[in-house]
């Protein structure tokens, strides 16, 4: 199992939580770039900001596109991480 982390603000972490928000995205920048392209992930781990409140969930897919701006994407094209089931 290789896993993602990802601080998330409160927002969209309950959002996911409750099963509203399906994907998370995060910008196109070399920061995330570095730590996603070329990585075979398979689950993504969700931490409510920085504490050690975590959920964790199973990864569909990681693309590029335009997100759903009600669930916090920009305009321009980000990295889309796609959630199947929590584990």
């Amino acid at each position: 199992m290789k896993t993602l982390h990802l601080p998330l603000k409160k927002e969209w972490y309950e959002m996911i939580e409750s099963g509203v928000k399906t994907e998370e995205y995060r910008e196109i920048k070399p920061y995330w770039t570095k730590r996603i392209v070329g990585h075979n992930f398979t689950h993504v781990q969700f931490s409510y900001g920085y504490t050690k409140r975590t959920m964790t969930y199973e990864l569909d897919s990681i693309t590029i596109g335009k997100g759903n701006p009600e669930w916090g994407a920009p305009t321009e094209d980000v990295f889309i991480i796609k959630l199947r089931k929590r584990v």
